[in-house]
């Protein structure tokens, strides 16, 4: 006698078919509503920026590039702070007058985007201010003095003071690390998730699983620097803190996916594809946090790749600035994801030996 599965009816069949259609239209109508409402059109908001100069300088500059909350303008005692405050990424750019001669200082490594924004904005802010005084002076029917016309037709000079190195010219490097690390990290916590069906939940299973994840993440970020050695990005990196922080970055993901799947089953796994999914977009590592939406600015430092991405840039960029913050937040997701996967093995464990005690069993 055949144990063979009836056939399906053409009819069911098609119902099926047309629910996973409309299912999967409305996953993708979602994810396109939110990637537009994300990065469409990135803008500034609030975005710091310095300034040194007079007072008059100072606040007609503020005036001008805080309209419309795109900037936020710090004034800063001179340029040696300045590029201080660049260096410790508390500043995308900044602008220094020497008399009514501006100099701009920009980050390239922090954002080129933001840069050419930030250089863009200052040049018709500042030209516009000469124009008012050059209309000024021919409306009271006094002379122009050839510096001020010299100073509307110039562009200002430019500084970089922490450029991008030619190996990452563009600056796409940073997301496409982050990138891989999301995608690999959900990848082995699906994996090693199925060895774990292999043995009885016990708390060496517990703490077997949770060393593989460490484990799986020092390999990880080894293997990460290898690929970008090969291609020169971050050969001036903070190494030590690089190899740290992609590795908690790795575990972060894995660890936090692991935990989901043991409180919740295999529906936990969505966790790694929503990192990728969800949090690369908002994470900074392509666009500049400051150019997202607030809300997605806010919420995307505080996932994994958001984090991982602040961590990883400071580390090959930016060495003076703080990263104690993403730290923290790399951390938390790894050390809960870790004591969840110890903890729902032992609770499983003692569940099963009280249920056995009580049938007599050994």
């Amino acid at each position: 006698m055949s144990d063979a599965p009836a056939p399906v009816g053409l009819r069911k069949l098609s119902k099926l078919g047309l629910a996973i259609a409309v299912v999967g239209a409305l996953i993708q109508l979602v994810l396109g509503i939110y990637y537009l409402a994300m990065a469409h059109s990135p803008a500034p908001n609030d975005l710091p920026v310095g300034v040194v100069g007079t007072t008059d300088q100072r606040a007609q500059l503020t005036t001008a590039l805080e309209e419309g909350g795109d900037f936020k303008v710090e004034e800063y005692g001179d340029v040696s702070a300045l590029q201080q405050a660049i260096r410790e990424r508390r500043a995308y750019g900044g602008v220094a007058f020497a008399g009514q001669q501006p100099t701009l200082y920009v980050a390239t490594a922090a954002s080129p985007s933001v840069a050419n924004l930030f250089k863009a904005s200052f040049s018709s802010a500042y030209q516009e201010q000469v124009r008012s005084q050059v209309d000024q002076l021919v409306a009271a029917g006094q002379p122009v003095p050839a510096e001020t016309v010299a100073l509307l037709a110039a562009a200002p000079p430019v500084t970089d003071v922490v450029p991008l190195p030619k190996e990452d010219s563009a600056g796409s490097s940073l997301g496409f690390v982050i990138q891989a690390l999301c995608l690999g990290g959900s990848i082995a916590s699906l994996a090693l998730g199925r060895l774990r069906g292999l043995t009885r939940r016990s708390p060496a299973r517990g703490v077997g699983h949770a060393a593989l994840l460490v484990v799986y993440a020092l390999a990880s970020a080894g293997v990460a620097l290898i690929a970008m050695a090969l291609f020169g990005v971050g050969r001036d990196a903070d190494h030590l803190t690089l190899f740290g922080g992609l590795a908690l970055i790795s575990l972060a993901v894995t660890a936090s996916t692991a935990a989901f799947v043991a409180l919740f089953g295999p529906a936990g796994s969505l966790v790694g594809g929503l990192y990728f999914t969800l949090g690369l977009i908002i994470s900074g590592s392509s666009i500049a946090p400051e150019m997202l939406p607030r809300a997605g600015n806010a919420v995307g430092q505080l996932l994994p790749p958001g984090a991982g991405a602040t961590v990883a840039r400071d580390a090959m960029y930016f060495p003076d600035a703080s990263t104690v913050s993403a730290f923290v937040v790399l951390a938390a997701y790894a050390g809960l994801g870790l004591l969840v996967i110890v903890l729902t093995n032992t609770a499983a464990n003692r569940t099963r030996s009280t249920q056995l005690l009580a049938r007599g069993e050994d």
